[in-house]
């Protein structure tokens, strides 16, 4: 019990975006479970995305180039996008606001009447 509240933010600034990320896992599983894919190819071969098998499978589906964009594309999002106060960028409305200002759909701005 001797951390500050500094470090309190930053846990609960990273358990809110790994629990986002699960859930985005979870829903990615389940929609392609139901058969919904993107169109076209996944690389210049002419493997399709409905190709690629759902799961654990998928690993060694994937090349290892793919594999280096997806993550370079993580990379992109974690250093540039998805900021958080904890992650130096200005606070957000609530903790795991990852907005940045980019996304405002009104929702977060009607009064505790309405």
């Amino acid at each position: 019990a001797d951390a500050d509240q500094e470090r309190f933010d930053r846990l609960r600034y990273v358990e809110v975006k790994h629990g986002r990320i699960c859930m985005l896992a979870v829903l990615g599983q389940i929609t392609t479970k139901a058969g919904v894919f993107l169109p076209g190819t996944i690389d210049y071969s002419g493997t399709k995305f409905s190709d690629v098998p759902t799961g654990i499978a998928a690993f060694s589906a994937i090349s290892s180039a793919g594999w280096a964009q997806i993550i370079a594309f993580i990379g992109f999002l974690e250093v540039a996008v998805m900021k958080d106060s904890a992650n130096g960028a200005a606070p957000g409305d609530f903790p795991g606001d990852f907005r940045n200002g980019a996304l405002d759909f009104g929702w977060d701005s009607f009064s505790e009447e309405e």
